[in-house]
């Protein structure tokens, strides 16, 4: 039997329309026969040495986003309490935690979990008390977990995963990546990313 093709999926936690992917992308690559590998990193980093102020001073487009997601969340049938809190504040710690919870094997669970209660409750990602909720719903000790997302190893990878969606010309979240050069930017490129790891072809 042949081995299902991978895509990666490049993620930030914080990052507004990711929400919508990670909320479907596990059920739409199954039934696509198709696997993902969950890569958090920092599109805050990325887009600050691009000098990408993304929505700031940009009421019409804030607005614009907040009713395009209310759209889509709707189509998926995905809660959507917008507007939720943002930029969110604990970034980096959110990261540090994903990246550590991939490292021992809660990591999608996390970053699901935290989304939800981001876009359910306006409770940000990575700040209490949706950090330390999610975490006891993983059955996890949120003191513990902070001290180990702590660690200088977590944090060198977390760079060490920034800088390599750089290197492939990662721009924004969500990216889904397949065979490790061609790019699919957006929620609803996943999709086209799907078709083309399976065909070469986006349909």
């Amino acid at each position: 039997m042949a081995e299902q093709p991978i895509i990666d999926f490049w993620l930030s936690l914080g990052s507004t329309y990711t929400y919508l992917a990670v909320m479907r992308a596990d059920d739409v690559a199954s039934q696509n026969g198709v696997t993902l590998r969950w890569r958090p990193f920092s599109v805050r980093k990325i887009m600050q040495a691009m000098d990408n102020r993304f929505l700031a001073g940009k009421p019409e487009k804030y607005a614009y986003m907040w009713a395009d997601i209310a759209r889509q969340a709707a189509f998926y049938g995905i809660p959507a309490n917008v507007p939720v809190p943002h930029p969110i504040t604990e970034f980096d710690l959110a990261h540090r935690v994903a990246i550590l919870g991939m490292r021992e094997g809660w990591g999608i669970d996390f970053i699901k979990d935290s989304f939800r209660r981001w876009y359910e409750f306006r409770r940000e990602p990575g700040s209490e008390p949706n950090l330390s909720d999610t975490l006891h719903t993983l059955g996890l000790d949120p003191a513990a977990v902070r001290a180990a997302a702590d660690a200088p190893d977590i944090a060198t990878t977390l760079e060490a995963e920034t800088a390599e969606a750089r290197a492939l010309g990662i721009f924004g979240a969500p990216t889904f990546v397949v065979g490790g050069k061609e790019l699919f930017w957006g929620n609803d490129r996943l999709e086209h990313a799907i078709n083309w790891a399976k065909t070469g072809r986006i349909g």
